[in-house]
């Protein structure tokens, strides 16, 4: 699940949904995006939930572990999308992101740092998956490295938006709508299942790749290691930080 620039405002059901006129820069274009970015979001959570159980023993789950990894790319690039579009109107002036407004400061901070760890995991962890574990180089230790790094960068995100992020999703399905309403939603619904097809095609593409870390698998060589260190530190972040204050 990847950073996001929704506002730290409460929830506002009874906006529209979609977009306003051709460009989608109106109020109801604004909770179009949002709502985008939710969709995307809690699709992330799922995988990225998946791809940590699968890290405890990859003995058992480096073949899951390997194939969600390629699978969480598509919705990655539809957040990132819907953020940086996000992004981009509000610093150039677009009024209805403007009146909007941005997130908390200290979430303006943690967005960029968790873009680039969520980048270097993900780019690292392809790298690894063409290279083969006989050719991994640095490219093991950096991912181990990012994934100490992002866990606590993630841990604060996921706290900090997991309860609008569900009431923008439960929101957008749970009402009556107009038949333009229901086609954006139908939409954003779309871009995702596309963007998970995408990866479904691109972890077909690898799998052979794949048959070299699982025989490394079985010889004992684990990174449950830096999953255990990561998840103690991102416990210590949040106790310190405790970014449900910023929901």
């Amino acid at each position: 699940m990847v950073k996001t620039l929704d506002d730290p405002e409460p929830v506002r059901p009874s906006d529209p949904i979609g977009t306003d006129g051709a460009n989608g820069k109106g109020p109801s274009g604004v909770i179009g995006n949002e709502r985008l970015t939710a969709l995307a979001g809690a699709v992330l959570l799922v995988l990225v939930l998946i791809e940590l159980v699968s890290s405890v023993s990859l003995r058992i789950g480096i073949t899951i572990h390997i194939i969600v990894g390629i699978l969480l790319v598509g919705p990655l690039l539809v957040k990132i999308g819907s953020t940086g579009y996000r992004f981009l109107h509000y610093y150039t002036g677009s009024p209805a992101y403007v009146r909007r407004g941005p997130p908390r400061l200290p979430l303006r901070v943690l967005a960029p740092l968790l873009l680039v760890a969520t980048l270097v995991v993900v780019g690292s962890g392809l790298g690894l998956i063409v290279t083969g574990p006989q050719q991994a180089g640095l490219l093991l230790p950096l991912h181990n490295l990012s994934v100490l790094i992002w866990l606590s960068l993630i841990a604060v995100h996921v706290c900090a938006y997991l309860w609008r992020t569900s009431l923008l999703v439960v929101d957008d399905w749970s009402k009556q709508a107009s038949r333009k309403l229901r086609n954006a939603r139908w939409l954003r619904l779309g871009v995702n299942l596309i963007a998970v097809l995408c990866g479904a095609v691109a972890a077909i593409l690898l799998f052979p790749d794949t048959t070299s870390w699982v025989v490394w698998s079985q010889t004992g060589q684990t990174i449950a290691a830096p999953l255990v260190v990561g998840l103690v530190l991102a416990s210590l972040v949040l106790l310190i930080s405790r970014p449900w204050r910023w929901m």
